[in-house]
């Protein structure tokens, strides 16, 4: 096991990369992908039922397909735009494409939540959409906003291990090429438990600044 530290210190690093770039990339995709979805929609602010009928249906396709499907699906696309299809480094691409649809319905959901008479209120007021948008939708929404973004982080870290069994590297990686497939099973524990830690240490993060900006 001592011997295979170096390996499990590197795939981590390499878990935290994806995680966090991939998290930043679909986090901006999926929140301008959900304030579209929210605003257009039939009897939003900026209602435009044909748009939000084919964005709506782009949004639940991308969910749809399978992660392992997705890998193999735009592997073209991953090899055009990073050069290859394997690393760390591509497996942002399909990291991105998969969870932002995911995200982007959730930020609509989350921005449901905030009360038509609040928007009717901040209209008759002479706020403009724009305005509306950042004043009412944002503020009033940003707690569900921060909950959702958690759940959608611990999702993307089990998409990290999936994409990892398939050569992008990380902790996924490791125990599969190594603590699966060596019957190395200490591994395989010390990976899962290295995952656990992180999906605890963002749920944390994430429920108390929901509780600091739950009346922000």
């Amino acid at each position: 096991m001592s011997a295979m530290q170096a390996d499990i210190w590197q795939a981590t690093w390499e878990t935290i990369y994806m995680t966090i770039v991939s998290a930043v990339i679909a986090g901006i995709l999926g929140l301008l992908t959900g304030l579209v979805l929210v605003v257009t929609q039939p009897g939003g602010i900026a209602e435009d039922r044909p748009f939000y009928s084919i964005l709506d249906k782009i949004v639940n396709l991308l969910r749809s397909i399978p992660f392992i499907i997705l890998l193999a699906v735009i592997s073209p696309l991953t090899s055009f735009l990073v050069g290859t299809t394997v690393g760390t480094t591509a497996a942002l691409v399909p990291l991105v494409i998969g969870i932002f649809p995911f995200y982007a319905r959730q930020v609509q959901l989350a921005l449901q939540e905030v009360g038509p008479g609040v928007i009717e209120a901040a209209q008759s007021m002479g706020l403009s959409n724009q305005e509306i948008i950042f004043r009412v939708y944002l503020r009033e929404g940003l707690a569900d906003i921060i909950r959702v973004s958690t759940l959608t982080i611990i999702s993307l870290i089990g998409l990290t291990t999936m994409a990892g069994a398939v050569g992008a590297g990380g902790l996924g990686n490791v125990a599969i090429s190594i603590g699966y497939a060596r019957f190395q099973n200490d591994v395989t524990f010390v990976c899962m438990i290295i995952l656990l830690v992180f999906v605890f240490i963002v749920q944390f993060i994430g429920d108390r600044l929901a509780d600091r900006f739950i009346k922000f």
